[in-house]
């Protein structure tokens, strides 16, 4: 039976509103009963206006963090971020001073998240979430979005991709195609259907690495699978290409 090696996508009370539910040490704990090897808070990127982490909270997070390793020798923790996919230069919203304070950095495209341009942003999402609803696009707007997504790709060290296609509509293709060249790996979401099974698919052609992130906002969801491993098996790709998966 396929089990799960570690989690990088966590959230918790460091997402403004307490987006996520759990504290750190919460999470570690449900990720250390779980059996994993290895887990990750990775609150929302800055510019998110209701789930965003707050800058100058980040040292008391990194706080708790150190606490969280000395407590738990078991399993490793990371910290890191779910930045915003938004800037239309391709920049992320991580302020270069902070960048180098997580150790690692995932990115994917929220509603809700906005760079200097708000009017530009608000059509964006206005449009994308119209998508979403009624699952309709156009090919102007999907090629935008791929572009975006593309944009931030060649800019930035991202070591994940979160839920690829989940809130707009890309070219799955050509984004599989850019991470496998930047050596990112795509989400496979356990709390969202995306990738789906046939995104899944579609993006093996291209030789590109996946991983499961549980995207738990509550600690007892820290580590969950088995939607992902559904749509996994569902795809017919190799298991080998998920680099969490055991088995």
């Amino acid at each position: 039976m396929a089990g799960l090696k570690w989690d990088y996508h966590t959230h918790t009370i460091y997402s403004k509103h307490h987006h996520g539910k759990g504290t750190v040490e919460e999470n570690v704990r449900a990720a250390e009963e779980k059996g994993l090897k290895e887990v990750a808070i990775s609150d929302h990127g800055p510019s998110h206006l209701m789930y965003g982490l707050e800058t100058d909270r980040l040292s008391r997070l990194e706080e708790e963090i150190r606490r969280a390793r000395q407590a738990h020798p078991g399993i490793r923790v990371f910290l890191s971020v779910e930045a915003n996919i938004i800037n239309r230069d391709g920049s992320l919203d991580i302020p270069p001073q902070l960048w180098d304070r997580f150790d690692f950095v995932m990115a994917g495209y929220h509603y809700g998240a906005f760079s200097q341009s708000p009017g530009h942003d608000l059509w964006v999402h206005a449009r994308n979430l119209f998508f979403h609803t009624f699952r309709t696009t156009t090919k102007g707007m999907r090629i935008e979005n791929t572009e975006l997504v593309l944009r931030a790709l060649y800019k930035n060290d991202i070591k994940i991709l979160t839920h690829p296609g989940d809130k707009a509509e890309i070219d799955l293709v050509e984004v599989a195609r850019a991470c496998r060249e930047r050596g990112t790996w795509m989400e496979i979401n356990n709390s969202h259907p995306f990738l789906s099974a046939r995104g899944i698919a579609l993006a093996a052609r291209e030789d590109v690495r996946f991983v499961i992130g549980s995207d738990a906002h509550q600690p007892h969801r820290v580590g969950n699978y088995a939607n992902a491993l559904a749509r996994i098996q569902a795809s017919g790709i190799d298991p080998g290409l998920v680099v969490n998966l055991i088995g």
